[in-house]
Protein backbone atom coordinates (compact mmCIF):
# COMPACT_ATOMS: atom_id res chain seq x y z
CA UNK A 1 0.00 0.00 0.00
CA UNK A 2 1.99 3.50 -1.07
CA UNK A 3 2.56 5.90 1.85
CA UNK A 4 0.80 8.92 1.79
CA UNK A 5 3.25 12.37 3.12
CA UNK A 6 1.40 12.11 6.34
CA UNK A 7 1.92 8.52 6.98
CA UNK A 8 6.03 9.23 6.07
CA UNK A 9 6.01 11.66 8.50
CA UNK A 10 3.96 9.72 11.52
CA UNK A 11 6.72 6.90 10.52
CA UNK A 12 9.38 8.92 11.19
CA UNK A 13 7.47 11.21 14.76
CA UNK A 14 6.06 8.07 15.95
CA UNK A 15 6.47 8.96 19.73
CA UNK A 16 2.89 9.88 21.26
CA UNK A 17 1.30 13.08 21.66
CA UNK A 18 0.27 13.84 25.02
CA UNK A 19 -2.25 16.40 23.63
CA UNK A 20 -3.54 13.47 21.23
CA UNK A 21 -4.41 10.85 23.71
CA UNK A 22 -3.33 11.74 27.18
CA UNK A 23 -3.82 7.79 28.85
CA UNK A 24 -2.31 6.50 26.07
CA UNK A 25 0.69 8.81 26.28
CA UNK A 26 0.92 8.13 30.02
CA UNK A 27 0.60 4.29 29.25
CA UNK A 28 3.51 4.14 26.57
CA UNK A 29 5.68 6.27 28.91
CA UNK A 30 5.37 3.64 31.56
CA UNK A 31 7.90 1.92 29.56
CA UNK A 32 10.69 4.45 30.28
CA UNK A 33 12.72 5.48 32.73
CA UNK A 34 13.41 9.56 33.03
CA UNK A 35 16.96 9.93 32.53
CA UNK A 36 18.96 12.71 34.90
CA UNK A 37 21.95 14.09 36.21
CA UNK A 38 22.49 15.38 39.68
CA UNK A 39 22.62 19.34 40.36
CA UNK A 40 19.84 19.34 36.92
CA UNK A 41 15.72 19.11 37.77
CA UNK A 42 14.97 18.02 34.28
CA UNK A 43 14.82 15.32 31.98
CA UNK A 44 17.70 14.54 29.70
CA UNK A 45 16.17 11.93 27.83
CA UNK A 46 14.13 8.62 28.45
CA UNK A 47 15.32 5.08 28.72
CA UNK A 48 13.29 1.83 27.80
CA UNK A 49 12.89 -0.53 30.93
CA UNK A 50 14.69 -3.20 28.79
CA UNK A 51 17.71 -1.18 28.96
CA UNK A 52 17.49 -0.22 32.45
CA UNK A 53 17.42 -3.92 33.23
CA UNK A 54 20.46 -4.74 31.12
CA UNK A 55 22.84 -1.91 31.49
CA UNK A 56 25.74 -2.91 34.16
CA UNK A 57 25.19 0.41 35.90
CA UNK A 58 27.70 1.03 38.48
CA UNK A 59 26.43 2.17 41.94
CA UNK A 60 29.02 3.95 43.07
CA UNK A 61 27.47 6.79 40.63
CA UNK A 62 24.37 5.74 39.31
CA UNK A 63 20.79 5.55 41.16
CA UNK A 64 18.13 3.26 39.52
CA UNK A 65 14.52 4.28 41.16
CA UNK A 66 12.10 1.91 39.68
CA UNK A 67 9.08 3.05 41.98
CA UNK A 68 9.55 7.09 40.68
CA UNK A 69 11.48 5.14 36.72
CA UNK A 70 14.39 7.40 36.73
CA UNK A 71 17.72 6.50 35.68
CA UNK A 72 19.98 9.53 37.42
CA UNK A 73 23.99 9.72 36.98
CA UNK A 74 24.95 10.90 40.60
CA UNK A 75 28.20 12.92 40.80
CA UNK A 76 29.69 15.32 43.13
CA UNK A 77 28.53 18.88 43.88
CA UNK A 78 31.30 20.86 41.27
CA UNK A 79 30.94 18.20 38.52
CA UNK A 80 32.44 19.15 35.04
CA UNK A 81 31.49 17.97 32.05
CA UNK A 82 34.88 15.89 31.71
CA UNK A 83 33.82 13.88 34.93
CA UNK A 84 30.40 12.84 33.65
CA UNK A 85 31.65 12.40 29.90
CA UNK A 86 34.14 9.95 31.83
CA UNK A 87 31.63 8.14 34.43
CA UNK A 88 29.29 7.60 31.10
CA UNK A 89 32.12 6.43 29.41
CA UNK A 90 33.24 3.76 31.55
CA UNK A 91 29.49 2.85 32.31
CA UNK A 92 28.85 2.19 28.25
CA UNK A 93 32.30 0.91 28.07
CA UNK A 94 31.48 -1.90 30.16
CA UNK A 95 28.60 -2.70 28.45
CA UNK A 96 30.59 -3.22 25.55
CA UNK A 97 32.72 -5.85 27.17
CA UNK A 98 29.84 -7.28 28.19
CA UNK A 99 28.31 -7.13 24.44
CA UNK A 100 25.36 -6.24 26.71
CA UNK A 101 23.48 -4.37 23.24
CA UNK A 102 23.25 -5.01 20.04
CA UNK A 103 23.51 -1.18 18.79
CA UNK A 104 26.87 -0.69 20.22
CA UNK A 105 28.58 -2.93 17.65
CA UNK A 106 28.00 -0.11 15.41
CA UNK A 107 30.69 1.81 17.25
CA UNK A 108 31.14 5.12 16.05
CA UNK A 109 33.72 6.47 17.97
CA UNK A 110 32.31 9.85 17.52
CA UNK A 111 31.32 12.00 20.01
CA UNK A 112 27.81 13.69 20.57
CA UNK A 113 27.22 16.37 23.15
CA UNK A 114 23.81 16.77 25.96
CA UNK A 115 22.76 20.31 26.93
CA UNK A 116 21.12 21.22 30.07
CA UNK A 117 18.39 23.75 30.15
CA UNK A 118 19.65 27.00 28.78
CA UNK A 119 21.83 25.22 26.59
CA UNK A 120 24.49 24.32 28.74
CA UNK A 121 26.38 22.02 27.85
CA UNK A 122 27.28 19.49 30.73
CA UNK A 123 28.68 15.73 29.23
CA UNK A 124 29.27 13.81 25.42
CA UNK A 125 28.88 10.10 24.61
CA UNK A 126 29.58 7.92 22.08
CA UNK A 127 27.45 8.37 19.11
CA UNK A 128 26.20 4.54 18.82
CA UNK A 129 24.86 5.13 22.62
CA UNK A 130 22.89 8.09 22.33
CA UNK A 131 19.70 6.14 21.70
CA UNK A 132 20.18 4.18 24.51
CA UNK A 133 19.70 6.79 26.71
CA UNK A 134 17.27 9.07 24.43
CA UNK A 135 19.00 12.00 24.48
CA UNK A 136 18.59 14.95 22.00
CA UNK A 137 20.79 14.55 18.94
CA UNK A 138 22.25 16.82 16.44
CA UNK A 139 23.07 16.46 12.51
CA UNK A 140 22.81 18.35 9.60
CA UNK A 141 21.07 17.51 6.10
CA UNK A 142 21.63 18.63 2.52
CA UNK A 143 19.07 18.12 -0.72
CA UNK A 144 21.27 18.52 -3.67
CA UNK A 145 19.60 19.71 -6.82
CA UNK A 146 19.46 20.73 -10.51
CA UNK A 147 17.29 22.74 -12.36
CA UNK A 148 16.88 21.92 -16.22
CA UNK A 149 14.46 22.70 -18.59
CA UNK A 150 12.34 19.89 -17.81
CA UNK A 151 12.58 21.19 -13.97
CA UNK A 152 13.94 20.04 -10.65
CA UNK A 153 15.61 17.02 -9.85
CA UNK A 154 17.53 15.64 -6.72
CA UNK A 155 20.44 13.78 -6.44
CA UNK A 156 20.02 10.98 -4.29
CA UNK A 157 22.11 8.34 -2.59
CA UNK A 158 21.83 4.69 -1.93
CA UNK A 159 22.86 4.00 1.63
CA UNK A 160 25.35 0.90 1.48
CA UNK A 161 24.60 -2.43 2.08
CA UNK A 162 26.30 -3.17 4.97
CA UNK A 163 25.61 0.04 6.98
CA UNK A 164 24.64 -1.18 10.79
CA UNK A 165 21.40 1.37 9.98
CA UNK A 166 19.24 1.28 7.21
CA UNK A 167 21.28 -0.84 4.68
CA UNK A 168 20.25 -0.01 1.25
CA UNK A 169 17.69 2.34 2.07
CA UNK A 170 17.24 6.02 0.27
CA UNK A 171 19.03 8.82 2.06
CA UNK A 172 19.43 12.79 1.16
CA UNK A 173 22.37 13.56 -0.63
CA UNK A 174 24.49 14.63 2.16
CA UNK A 175 23.47 14.09 6.07
CA UNK A 176 25.40 13.87 9.02
CA UNK A 177 25.78 13.90 12.77
CA UNK A 178 26.53 17.23 14.91
CA UNK A 179 29.64 16.19 17.26
CA UNK A 180 31.01 18.07 20.11
CA UNK A 181 31.49 21.58 19.23
CA UNK A 182 30.83 21.53 15.73
CA UNK A 183 28.25 24.20 14.06
CA UNK A 184 25.73 22.75 11.63
CA UNK A 185 27.25 24.46 8.78
CA UNK A 186 30.45 23.46 9.28
CA UNK A 187 28.88 19.80 10.09
CA UNK A 188 27.52 19.85 6.11
CA UNK A 189 30.46 21.00 5.14
CA UNK A 190 32.72 18.05 6.00
CA UNK A 191 29.48 15.90 4.99
CA UNK A 192 29.60 17.04 1.62
CA UNK A 193 33.33 16.32 1.01
CA UNK A 194 33.25 12.64 2.67
CA UNK A 195 29.91 11.86 1.17
CA UNK A 196 29.60 13.07 -1.70
CA UNK A 197 33.40 14.51 -2.86
CA UNK A 198 31.32 17.95 -3.49
CA UNK A 199 33.98 20.61 -3.51
CA UNK A 200 34.42 22.63 -0.49
CA UNK A 201 34.60 25.75 -1.97
CA UNK A 202 31.56 25.60 -4.08
CA UNK A 203 29.56 24.10 -1.13
CA UNK A 204 30.86 26.99 1.01
CA UNK A 205 30.05 29.43 -1.90
CA UNK A 206 26.73 28.27 -2.66
CA UNK A 207 24.93 26.15 0.50
CA UNK A 208 21.79 27.98 1.56
CA UNK A 209 20.92 27.38 5.50
CA UNK A 210 16.93 26.52 5.17
CA UNK A 211 15.75 26.09 9.16
CA UNK A 212 15.52 22.73 10.93
CA UNK A 213 13.42 19.99 11.21
CA UNK A 214 12.35 18.30 14.84
CA UNK A 215 11.08 14.95 15.43
CA UNK A 216 11.15 12.02 18.64
CA UNK A 217 11.82 9.05 16.83
CA UNK A 218 11.16 5.14 17.85
CA UNK A 219 13.54 2.95 16.46
CA UNK A 220 12.50 0.23 14.57
CA UNK A 221 14.27 -3.48 13.21
CA UNK A 222 15.64 -1.41 10.19
CA UNK A 223 18.05 1.15 12.71
CA UNK A 224 19.73 -1.91 13.33
CA UNK A 225 20.05 -3.52 16.86
CA UNK A 226 17.72 -2.83 19.60
CA UNK A 227 13.86 -1.43 18.94
CA UNK A 228 12.12 0.69 21.34
CA UNK A 229 15.27 3.15 21.74
CA UNK A 230 14.33 6.97 21.77
CA UNK A 231 16.10 9.44 18.95
CA UNK A 232 14.37 13.21 19.99
CA UNK A 233 16.94 14.70 17.02
CA UNK A 234 17.43 18.55 15.47
CA UNK A 235 18.10 18.80 12.12
CA UNK A 236 19.42 21.46 10.31
CA UNK A 237 18.43 21.64 6.59
CA UNK A 238 19.94 23.02 3.91
CA UNK A 239 19.90 23.28 -0.01
CA UNK A 240 22.97 23.28 -2.66
CA UNK A 241 21.82 24.11 -6.05
CA UNK A 242 24.43 22.49 -8.39
CA UNK A 243 26.03 23.03 -12.08
CA UNK A 244 24.52 20.29 -14.34
CA UNK A 245 28.30 19.78 -14.77
CA UNK A 246 29.25 18.96 -10.56
CA UNK A 247 28.07 15.14 -10.40
CA UNK A 248 28.15 13.89 -6.54
CA UNK A 249 30.22 10.67 -5.84
CA UNK A 250 30.91 8.41 -2.74
CA UNK A 251 33.47 9.69 -0.96
CA UNK A 252 33.15 7.04 1.60
CA UNK A 253 32.01 3.21 2.09
CA UNK A 254 28.39 4.55 3.34
CA UNK A 255 27.41 5.69 -0.16
CA UNK A 256 27.10 2.98 -2.88
CA UNK A 257 25.76 5.54 -5.67
CA UNK A 258 24.16 8.81 -6.07
CA UNK A 259 21.56 9.36 -8.87
CA UNK A 260 19.63 11.78 -10.32
CA UNK A 261 15.95 11.67 -10.13
CA UNK A 262 12.66 13.89 -10.61
CA UNK A 263 10.31 15.37 -8.65
CA UNK A 264 7.55 12.65 -9.38
CA UNK A 265 10.23 9.69 -9.51
CA UNK A 266 11.55 10.85 -5.86
CA UNK A 267 8.08 10.80 -4.61
CA UNK A 268 7.23 7.52 -6.28
CA UNK A 269 10.00 6.07 -4.25
CA UNK A 270 8.57 7.55 -1.16
CA UNK A 271 5.39 6.44 -1.61
CA UNK A 272 7.03 3.15 -1.85
CA UNK A 273 8.98 3.70 1.42
CA UNK A 274 12.46 3.26 -0.06
CA UNK A 275 13.91 6.31 2.02
CA UNK A 276 15.35 6.25 5.50
CA UNK A 277 12.57 7.41 7.85
CA UNK A 278 14.13 11.27 8.67
CA UNK A 279 15.75 11.76 4.99
CA UNK A 280 11.84 11.16 3.99
CA UNK A 281 10.92 14.18 6.24
CA UNK A 282 13.85 16.07 4.87
CA UNK A 283 12.36 15.71 1.38
CA UNK A 284 8.74 16.26 2.53
CA UNK A 285 10.30 19.56 3.65
CA UNK A 286 12.04 20.72 0.96
CA UNK A 287 8.95 20.29 -1.32
CA UNK A 288 6.87 22.04 0.80
CA UNK A 289 9.91 25.14 0.90
CA UNK A 290 9.78 24.81 -3.09
CA UNK A 291 5.98 25.18 -3.50
CA UNK A 292 5.85 21.73 -5.27
CA UNK A 293 3.24 20.57 -2.04
CA UNK A 294 0.78 23.40 -1.28
CA UNK A 295 -2.28 23.64 0.33
CA UNK A 296 -4.11 23.43 -2.82
CA UNK A 297 -2.68 19.74 -3.77
CA UNK A 298 -1.84 17.84 -0.17
CA UNK A 299 -5.01 17.21 1.91
CA UNK A 300 -2.54 16.48 5.19
CA UNK A 301 -0.86 20.15 4.47
CA UNK A 302 -1.36 21.42 8.17
CA UNK A 303 -0.87 18.33 10.10
CA UNK A 304 2.27 17.64 7.50
CA UNK A 305 4.05 21.14 7.89
CA UNK A 306 2.99 21.29 12.17
CA UNK A 307 4.73 17.83 12.70
CA UNK A 308 7.92 18.57 10.82
CA UNK A 309 8.73 21.53 13.99
CA UNK A 310 7.88 19.14 16.87
CA UNK A 311 8.33 21.05 20.16
CA UNK A 312 11.10 19.15 22.02
CA UNK A 313 10.12 17.57 25.63
CA UNK A 314 13.74 18.06 26.72
CA UNK A 315 16.70 20.49 26.80
CA UNK A 316 17.76 21.72 23.91
CA UNK A 317 20.63 24.23 22.70
CA UNK A 318 21.22 26.90 19.99
CA UNK A 319 24.22 26.87 17.91
CA UNK A 320 24.58 30.45 17.13
CA UNK A 321 28.50 31.18 17.23
CA UNK A 322 29.26 33.52 19.37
Amino acid sequence: MAKSNLDLIKECDNFPYYEDDRAAYTENLNNYHAFRVSGYNSTLGYIIKSVVDQFPWPQEYWKIDSQAKTVTLTTPAGADPALRSKLIAETIGEAVKQETFEVLKGWRNEKYPVFAPGGEYIFEIERSAACLFGVVTYGAHMTGYVQDPAGVKLWIPRRAKNKQTYPSMLDNTVAGGMCTGEKPFECIVREAMEEASLPESEVRASILARGCVTYTHVRDARAGGETGLLQPEVEYVYDLKLDPSVIPKPGDSEVEEFKLLSISETQDALSRGEFKPNCAIILIDFFIRHGILTAENEPDYLDIVARLHRRLEYPTASHCVR
